[in-house]
């Protein structure tokens, strides 16, 4: 036995947090795995609502970490974020010491829906498939007209080595191009992180979504950055209140870190509708769970 919990029991922990990082990278919804988890161990709720948020920081530091990619040239968008985050941690993180959680519970399984509704209806994917089909028709033209040109220059490169096409990436768009409202959208959702945190993934994703900044595989791996600057600012207040469980917390971080690191190797790979929509299924599904909690 350590500190209560059998060797089992820990493993058993450690298991979850991997389950947990890989979801909550994926769709946004540690929670979903994590919280049940620990709740399953006869923690008390606060205590293991508190513990989980220091475990799930795991997630969102291998989450960063495998994903590179996605988050390359936007450093200052992605430091933006983490210091919103860590602002919005702390003040969601008194609120969950200071008041009466039920305020947040009783919100928390409408917010997901909404947000888990936002993604499904996708206003931003229409735009881009009509923006799509605009640059096509535009392409097919240059190409007809380039075409004369590109018959003389044939022999040369069929010669000549060169690198194999490759389609443009897709970029994010500018801070400076974005709604006021996402900035109110983004502290709102790391203030939750830092309070309850279940679903904040979905949240912040339905703000990113929703303000048209880039493409799906992209604000996925922004909306970690909100998540692990809140959840890392939260768990500093918790510990120093003495509100954390650690030998949970600590197997939790330790299989949140390992489920988030590998990730984004493997969801970088799955078509954006098809983690669109268990984005929407895991949003509805803590919605239910949460809701036969609270109501």
């Amino acid at each position: 036995m350590i500190a209560g919990f059998s060797i089992t029991s820990l493993l058993l922990i450690l298991l979850a947090g991997i389950g947990a990082g890989f979801v909550g990278y994926a769709v946004g919804a540690s929670s979903l795995v994590s919280y049940p988890a620990l709740l399953a161990f006869g923690i008390p709720p606060v205590l293991a609502n508190a513990s989980n948020t220091v475990g799930v920081v795991g997630t969102g530091i291998g989450g960063v970490m495998g994903a590179r990619k996605e988050l390359k040239g936007q450093a200052v968008r992605s430091i933006t974020y983490v210091v919103i985050g860590a602002f919005g941690g702390v003040a969601g993180a008194f609120l969950l010491l200071k008041l009466d959680p039920s305020v947040f519970e009783f919100a928390a399984p409408v917010l997901i829906l909404l947000s888990s509704l936002i993604i499904a209806i996708n206003p931003r994917g229409r735009m881009q498939a009509k923006q799509a089909a605009a640059d096509a028709t535009a392409q097919l033209k240059h190409i007809e007209a380039t075409e004369a040109t590109e018959a003389t220059e044939a022999a040369k490169r069929a010669t000549t080595p060169t690198a194999p096409h490759r389609p443009p990436e897709q970029l994010v768009q500018p801070m400076s191009q974005d709604f006021w409202w996402v900035w109110l959208g983004v502290a709102a959702v790391a203030i939750y992180s830092g309070y309850f945190g279940a679903g904040a993934g979905t949240l912040a994703l339905a703000v990113l979504d929703a303000a048209k900044i880039g493409p799906f595989h992209k604000i996925n791996a922004l909306k970690t950055l909100i998540g692990t600057g809140a959840n890392i600012s939260a768990s500093v207040v918790f510990i120093i209140q003495g509100a954390v469980d650690w030998p949970a917390a600590i197997m939790l971080c330790v299989g949140c870190f390992i489920g988030g690191y590998i990730a984004p190797s493997i969801t970088r790979k799955i078509p954006a509708n098809i983690m669109r929509a268990a984005a929407v299924i895991a949003g509805i599904i803590l919605t239910i769970d949460l809701g036969l909690k609270t109501y």
